[in-house]
């Protein structure tokens, strides 16, 4: 027997149009009804009230470090996803860097059985595009496909051999596969822990200067115009990058790009105080590179923004800032730090909420980030003007590695459903 809801009363965005309008999402069966007004024949078995909240698809989030399997006493898929839902996240991409490695149809048969009987997001992982991540030997794109991978990557391991990096981008290609790829030259990044320049000279830390990023981006460009791969890079940092990327896109290249949100916030400056909490890789980096990263995202050369969740265990964050585990746990900080750049005036409340849902999507080519009659009830509902302090009251992530730790943030979710059930409610 199929299950009726009603969402009223919420300012809707549907991936669609380009501003929210006033409405009511029906849900039947686990897909969209209709929107707009209510119809006559649809009788409801449960009302949610949206009155104040925006109604917009689930957000997809392209990088998530699940730990599971492998790495339970950082996190497991079940804390992580249930983490995901209270963020309104509906859909993630899992990092293929577990134990073992996301390398055969096994290990993504594992991760989807346990995120199925987790029950709070669609979990896609992401397969190895090397055997055990070794950047030697390719991996069996075909069987992972087959299993339900849509992209392959390597991660943060290298792959040094250009020749390995052409043929992968070819088979890839062959089976239509996107091709994840982290650009950071390993030479150029070994051994740093932050940017290069006056703050990390001061602080006597060793470096990672912006061409890390800028030479992996251009060499993995150079091979998409050899190959016709479809190629999308994770978690820029730099304005090179973008301003490569925005090249590459005008020329006609198959080739989309992301950011991680806290990268449009934070700069190197953050580790003055020695805050393992600001260790990430790639770093935190300058003002300018802060800057062209926002313009790349208000012009939609950037045309999605990922969590890159990493929870650690408080042991990994517990030496000396360059011995530490980098990584930031962020699922939870994702909306209130968009919808701060909404209020910064960086974007529109439309086109942030299209970085979190269409855009990712659409790289991804899945049917979600849009609401339509017929698509999966995929919903997030928040309140934009609701605060929370991140606490232990608050967190849900195993994972407490964050640098907003104890401040207030605005922007929570309300409800989000996967498929039409409610899997999150703040009330």
């Amino acid at each position: 027997m199929s299950r009726c809801v009603a969402i009223i009363n919420g300012d809707i965005f549907d991936g669609r149009k380009p501003s929210l309008f006033r409405g009511n999402v029906c849900i039947q069966n686990g897909e969209i009804f209709s929107i707009g007004d209510l119809p006559d024949e649809f009788i409801a078995d449960e009302t949610i009230d949206a009155h104040g909240c925006v109604v917009c698809p689930g957000f997809v989030d392209l990088s998530v470090y699940l730990r599971e399997p492998g790495q339970e006493h950082k996190a497991t898929i079940a804390s992580e996803t249930k983490a995901a839902a209270k963020s309104g996240v509906t859909t993630l991409c899992c990092s293929p860097e577990t134990v073992p490695v996301i390398d055969t149809p096994a290990v993504v048969e594992l991760i989807k059985e346990q995120s199925i009987l987790a029950g709070f997001s669609h979990v896609i992982p992401t397969g190895a595009l090397t055997l055990h991540l070794e950047g030697q030997a390719l991996s069996a794109m075909h069987a992972l496909k087959q299993a339900g991978c849509v992209a392959v990557s390597n991660g943060t391991r290298p792959v040094r051999d250009t020749l390995i990096w052409r043929r992968a981008l070819e088979y890839a290609t062959t089976f239509d596969l996107l091709v994840i790829v982290r650009p950071q030259d390993p030479w150029l990044t070994a051994g740093g822990c932050i940017h290069e320049g006056p703050v990390a000279t001061r602080l006597g830390l060793p470096a990672i200067p912006a061409c890390a990023e800028t030479v992996a981006v251009a060499q993995i460009l150079a091979l998409v115009e050899e190959t016709g791969a479809r190629v999308h890079f994770s978690c820029l940092s730099t304005r090179r990058a973008v301003e490569l990327l925005r090249s590459a896109q005008e020329k006609g290249l198959t080739v989309t790009a992301d950011v991680a949100v806290h990268q449009l916030h934070l700069l190197d400056t953050q580790a003055e105080g020695f805050d393992p909490m600001v260790h990430v890789i790639p770093p935190f980096r300058s003002q300018e590179d802060r800057e062209g990263l926002r313009e790349a995202l208000t012009e939609g050369v950037v045309s999605a923004v990922c969590s890159d969740h990493q929870p650690h265990e408080e042991d990994a964050k517990l030496n000396v800032f360059s011995a530490t585990e980098p990584g930031v746990a962020s699922l939870e900080t994702l909306l209130p730090l968009m919808l701060s750049l909404v209020d910064q005036g960086v974007v529109g409340l439309p086109e942030a909420l299209a970085r979190l849902t269409r855009g990712p999507a659409g790289i991804l080519e899945l049917d979600g980030g849009i609401l339509a009659p017929g698509n999966r009830a995929d919903i997030c509902i928040f309140d934009p003007e609701a605060t929370w302090k991140v606490d232990e009251q608050s967190w849900w992530s195993r994972g407490r590695n964050t640098p907003f730790w104890g401040q207030s943030l605005k922007g929570r979710v309300r409800w989000t459903l996967v498929q039409g059930k409610v899997v999150y409610s703040a009330d």
